[in-house]
């Protein structure tokens, strides 16, 4: 094996493991595949976690995560799909903050290592063994790259922003509470 071969079998490697685990997790909320809930209860943690509305929220991660998920572990749209799911993940990490680093103590560092590897598949791109490099890359040019971050971006950043907006004022809403 040549050097660019172990590259195409590493990003293949990657992909097929980073696309896998995002969807079984988009699976779980949007079909209850897994020990999901399913877009009920999803929705429900989403209302509860400050995304709203619930079931939009969750078909929107559910989506991203599920269909962004596959076409990586295809090679397929890689731009798109590797942002699609950063994007999920950026709002997943959102969520976990709070809770520090570590994914035992319910920190964000899953959702970031699955939102940072989408992210690096989408720059370096699918590799030779991918549906991308089979269609002449038709759906993997330089540009997207490029469009499919700025998207992703300014929607995660509608959405989280939102998201902090609606915590912000409950939590100002509980303190007036407690001094009337």
């Amino acid at each position: 094996m040549t050097c660019y071969d172990r590259r195409d079998l590493g990003l293949l490697l990657l992909r097929l493991g980073t696309g896998g685990a995002l969807a079984a997790h988009g699976a779980q909320k949007l079909f209850g595949w897994f020990g999901g809930g399913g877009i009920e209860g999803t929705g429900q943690f989403m209302e509860a976690v400050g995304y709203a509305p619930g079931k939009a929220s969750a078909t929107a991660a559910g989506l991203a995560e599920a269909g962004g998920g596959a076409l990586l572990a295809l090679g397929l749209a890689t731009p798109a799909a590797g942002a699609a799911a950063a994007g999920a993940m950026a709002g997943a990490a959102a969520v976990h903050a709070p809770n520090g680093f570590f994914n035992q103590e319910g920190g964000y560092e899953h959702a970031a290592t699955l939102g940072l590897t989408a992210a690096g598949l989408a720059v370096a791109g699918p590799g030779r063994l991918s549906v991308d490099h089979a269609l002449g890359h038709t759906a993997d040019r330089s540009w997207m790259v490029f469009t499919a971050f700025a998207a992703t971006a300014a929607a995660t950043a509608v959405v989280v922003g939102a998201r902090s907006r609606r915590l912000r004022r409950a939590k100002e809403g509980k303190q007036e509470a407690l001094f009337e």
